[in-house]
């Protein structure tokens, strides 16, 4: 009887798992995927996606830091609008990032509401990499960037 009900429950077991595994796998690309879809807005100016990906009201805080990579001095936004024209367009973040290869890898899931990406912007030219980290929090259940945080300049 006992071994007729593991015998049943078993391959249930078994299928639990594996969806749970494919969730999880899932759940782990998602900011990946938020990531690529920015750069695909960006691509086609398209700043109405732009505003799915992005959480502005947390971009809008960032002060210390210009996310725009090859700055002297932080620029500060007072408005979305020119977050989101900087990003598109001939936008001055948009013209560097777009000047330079782009390698996404690394998605670090810190709990099920937060990640970050890392982002390396290649200057082929000048032998030069700038790591960034993306971070990403969940708003309304959808993956948002929050910060373009510059990790390293090699």
């Amino acid at each position: 009887m006992i071994m007729r009900r593991l015998g049943v429950l078993l391959p249930a077991l078994m299928v639990l798992a594996l969806i749970g595994g494919c969730a999880s796998d899932k759940d782990s690309e998602a900011p990946k995927k938020t990531v690529i879809a920015l750069f695909g807005a960006m691509e086609k100016d398209d700043q109405a996606a732009l505003l799915y990906v992005l959480d502005l009201p947390e971009l809008m805080m960032s002060l210390n830091e210009d996310y725009a990579l090859q700055t002297d001095s932080p620029r500060v936004f007072t408005n979305p609008e020119q977050i989101l024209d900087d990003l598109t367009g001939e936008g001055k973040t948009k013209k560097t990032w777009f000047a330079l290869q782009r390698i996404i890898s690394g998605v670090n899931l810190t709990g099920e509401e937060t990640a970050t990406v890392d982002v390396t912007f290649v200057d082929k030219e000048k032998s030069k990499g700038y790591m960034t980290r993306f971070g990403l929090h969940k708003v309304n259940g959808k993956w948002k960037i929050y910060s373009f945080k510059t990790v390293s300049g090699s």
